[in-house]
């Protein structure tokens, strides 16, 4: 990924500008051990407890290790219940890489967030209708089934 994905400037900023970047060897111990490392790259979002929130095994591309660092910092805000600032990176992932692998996953995560932030189940109907209109064979799509319920409630 050096030599394509972490040169890029867009990846350069993102890595100086939103997380601490820590390379290590495949087989340093006992963070290995720790993350199940079976293959590179393996790619973690973790909070400073040491608590990982999102992984990836191998190759990204610039377009695609950017949202998935936004999706990561947004799951652990979430995980933190802080639920206005994981919606601002899942609103980055949506509006800039909406082709991305992360992005309905996103938008899953923004319905949930918006119920955490306002109880109201609009959120959730939102996630629903464009999941299934922009990324209906997605698990995410399937995740969210449920929520058509809501539409007639």
């Amino acid at each position: 990924m050096g030599a394509v994905t972490y040169s890029s400037g867009n990846v350069i900023r993102l890595l100086n500008d939103e997380v601490v970047p820590v390379q290590l060897p495949f087989d340093i111990q006992p963070q290995a051990a720790d993350f199940n490392v079976k293959w590179t790259p393996a790619l973690f979002i973790v909070d400073p407890d040491g608590l990982q929130h999102a992984n990836s095994v191998g190759f990204l591309p610039p377009e695609e290790l950017i949202p998935f660092v936004h999706l990561g910092l947004a799951k652990a805000y979430f995980d933190m219940d802080k639920f206005e600032q994981a919606h601002s990176y899942l609103e980055k992932v949506i509006a800039d890489y909406p082709q991305s692998m992360s992005a309905p996953e996103a938008v899953y995560l923004r319905g949930v967030s918006e119920y955490k932030m306002t109880h109201s189940a609009d959120g959730l109907i939102r996630a629903y209708d464009v999941l299934r209109e922009k990324y209906p064979s997605s698990e995410w799509a399937r995740r969210a089934e449920p929520y058509r319920l809501l539409k007639a409630a």
